[in-house]
């Protein structure tokens, strides 16, 4: 890493939005929409988590349910239920994929300095999805890395599935 002088003022922007009443965060720069919840379509064979695919103008994008992935307790889709769509980044290149998330609350900017490390939480809490934890006025966010979270190697069966034409 290159020093900078003015790096004091540089900030990242990160999208927060909530799941059971928790704040959590993304990069920015990784969203692409945020868009209201809207009936997708079911892909068989693939883990509970992964709540199907929706055309996004021409493209297959697979939906991650972010409360079942973390084994949260499932809840019903409401009005401001939101869907943000995201560029992830895999070692076979960039794909579009999206998450549930309970609601959208707003976009901080941090100093990457006050990003704290993600706390050692033992063996069976797995924290390797996290970038650290950023305390705020508020609240208390942690920060996600969306490449290693929503790595697609996971879930292999959707890269299969998305380029298989309708009805097969």
């Amino acid at each position: 890493m290159t020093a900078d002088l003015g790096s004091d003022k540089q900030v990242e922007q990160f999208l927060t939005f909530e799941l059971e009443g928790e704040a959590y965060g993304i990069e920015i720069l990784k969203v692409q929409e945020i868009r209201g919840w809207e009936p997708i379509r079911k892909i068989p064979n693939t883990p509970d988590f992964v709540k199907g695919a929706l055309n996004l103008r021409g493209s297959i994008v697979p939906i991650i349910d972010l409360r079942e992935r973390f084994q949260m307790e499932k809840v019903e889709y409401t009005p401001i239920t939101v869907v943000i769509v995201m560029s992830v980044r895999t070692h076979s290149g960039t794909t579009v994929m999206g998450i549930v998330a309970d609601a959208v609350s707003d976009v901080l900017d941090i100093n990457p300095q006050e990003i704290k490390e993600a706390p050692n939480l033992g063996s069976k809490i797995n924290t390797q999805y996290m970038r650290g934890m950023f305390v705020g006025k508020k609240n208390m966010v942690m920060l996600l890395d969306v490449d290693k979270l929503l790595n697609p190697e996971e879930f292999v069966e959707i890269s299969g599935l998305a380029i298989m034409p309708e009805g097969k």
